[in-house]
C-alpha cells in the first residue's frame, strides 16, 4: 500500500469498484429487458407473427417480474449475497444461449420468463447492496452509479443491440448478451465481499410498509406513469417509421439520444433533490407529457424529435430516481422488500404500457400511443399535486451507515 494511500481510501476505492460492477450488471440487465423493443420487426419476420404479438413479449416478461419480486425475495431473503448474485447470472447466461436458439414464439417467451425470474431479484437486491456499500454519504451517489449504468443501457446497449439485430441477426444480439453476463459473472465472483443477508424485511413487513403513505402513493405514481411512458416507448420504433417517416438508422438515434439523456438525468438528479426534493417529480412529469404531446408534430424533422428525445430520457430518469429514492428513504428498515415492490409496481407500468400501446395499434393506430401515454401521466401528476405532495416529506441521508 503507498504511504499516501490510507486504509480507509483503499476500503471506500474497493466499495466503488464493486458498485461499479453492479452498474455494469444493471447495464446489461436493461438492455436484455428493452432491447426487444428495438427488435419488434426483425423477431416478427423471423418467427412469422403480428408486430403486435411480438410487442407482449414485453408485457409478459414485466407483468412476470411483477408477479415475481417478491415471493421470490422472500425465498432468497437469507442467501448470502455473492453466492446468489452468482447463481442468477448462472441461469441468466443460460436463459440467453435458449434465446439465440428459440426455435419458435413460445421457446423464446420461455426463456424470456426465466429471465424475469433473475431480473426480480437482481433489482430487489443490488439497489439495497450498492447504497450499503457506499463510503459515508454517498447514498444518493450510489443510487446514481446504478442509474447511469441502467440510463448506459439505452445509451449503448439497446441501441448497439438493435443495430447488430438488424444487420447480422436478433439472435446473434442475445447471443452476446450471453457472453458479456459471463464476464458480469466472473468479477462479481472474484471482486465483491461475502455479504450476509441485512434488512432484507419479511412477510410480517408487508403490512407495516402498505399503511406508510409516502410508500403506497410512489408505487402507484410509478405504476402509473411508466405505464403512461411504455405505453410509447414500447412502440416507438413503428411510430417513428409509419407517423414520422424516418428511417430505421434515425429510430437507432434516438433511442441513443434518450438513453443518453438518462445519464445526463442521472447527474441532475444529485443536484436537484437537494434543491428541489418536493418538486423534481411534478417538475420532470410535465417535461414528459411535453415530450410525448409535441412528438405528433415533428413529421420528418429529425432536429425537433432528437431534442424531444433529450428532454424526454432526463425526464424518465429524474421521475425515476425521485420515487426510488423516496421508498429507500420510507423504508430503510426493510429495503430488499421495499424495492422489490418498487420493481414490481414498475414493471406492472412497463407490461401495462406493452398492453395498452398493443391494443391501440390494433384498434386505433399507432398514431394515438402518443395521447394514451400522456393521459396515464396526466393522471399521475394530478394525484402527486392534490395528494401526495402534502405527504412527500424530505428525509436528510442517514448520518450513520449500515453495518456491512
Amino acid at each position: 500500500m503507498s504511504q499516501h494511500q490510507s486504509p480507509t481510501t483503499t476500503h471506500e476505492n474497493g466499495s466503488w469498484f464493486v458498485i461499479a460492477i453492479f452498474a455494469f450488471a444493471a447495464f446489461i440487465f436493461n438492455t436484455t429487458e428493452f432491447v426487444p423493443i428495438g427488435l419488434l420487426p426483425n423477431i416478427a419476420q423471423s418467427l412469422e407473427i403480428p408486430e403486435s404479438q411480438t410487442g407482449l413479449l414485453m408485457t409478459i416478461y414485466a407483468w412476470s417480474v411483477t408477479l415475481l419480486s417478491i415471493p421470490l425475495t422472500l425465498a432468497t431473503a437469507r442467501i448470502e449475497r455473492r453466492k446468489l448474485l452468482a447463481i442468477l447470472f448462472a441461469v441468466f447466461l443460460l436463459a440467453h444461449i435458449i434465446s439465440a436458439f428459440a426455435w419458435d414464439y413460445y421457446s423464446l417467451m420461455a426463456s424470456r420468463l426465466l429471465i424475469a425470474c433473475t431480473h426480480a431479484i437482481f433489482w430487489a437486491i443490488t439497489i439495497p447492496l450498492a447504497t450499503r456499500l457506499a463510503p459515508q454519504g454517498n447514498r444518493i451517489k450510489a443510487l446514481a452509479f446504478m442509474v447511469t449504468g441502467s440510463s448506459l443501457a439505452t445509451v449503448l446497449g439497446v441501441p448497439l443491440g438493435t443495430a447488430i439485430g438488424q444487420h447480422i441477426g436478433w439472435r446473434t444480439t442475445f447471443g452476446l448478451i450471453a457472453v458479456i453476463a459471463g464476464i458480469i459473472m466472473i468479477l462479481l465472483i472474484k471482486e465483491l465481499p461475502q455479504l450476509p443477508s441485512k434488512n432484507a424485511g419479511s412477510l410480517k413487513s408487508l403490512p407495516s410498509l402498505m399503511k406508510r403513505p409516502t410508500l403506497v402513493y410512489a408505487f402507484l405514481l410509478t405504476a402509473l406513469t411508466i405505464t403512461g411512458y411504455f405505453t410509447v416507448y414500447t412502440y416507438i420504433t413503428p411510430y417513428l417509421r409509419e407517423v414520422g417517416g424516418f428511417d430505421e438508422t434515425f429510430v437507432i438515434w434516438v433511442l441513443f439520444t434518450i438513453g443518453g439523456a438518462g445519464i445526463i438525468g442521472g447527474y441532475l438528479f444529485t443536484r436537484l433533490n437537494r434543491l428541489l426534493p418536493l418538486n423534481t417529480y411534478s417538475i420532470s412529469a410535465i417535461i414528459l407529457i411535453f415530450c410525448l404531446i409535441f412528438l405528433k408534430f415533428s413529421y420528418q424533422h429529425k432536429v425537433i424529435v432528437l431534442a424531444l428525445a433529450l428532454f424526454w430520457g432526463i425526464a424518465i430518469t429524474l421521475i425515476a430516481m425521485s420515487l426510488q429514492t423516496k421508498v429507500l428513504e420510507a423504508a430503510s428498515d426493510a429495503a430488499d422488500i421495499s424495492v422489490a415492490i418498487f420493481s414490481a409496481t414498475f414493471n406492472i407500468g412497463i407490461g401495462s404500457g406493452a398492453l395498452i400501446g398493443s391494443m391501440v395499434l390494433d384498434h386505433l393506430g399507432v398514431r394515438h400511443i402518443t395521447h394514451i401515454g400522456s393521459a396515464f401521466i396526466w393522471v399521475a401528476l394530478l394525484i402527486f399535486l392534490v395528494l401526495a405532495r402534502r405527504v412527500w416529506i424530505v428525509k436528510e441521508e442517514p448520518t450513520s451507515q449500515p453495518k456491512r
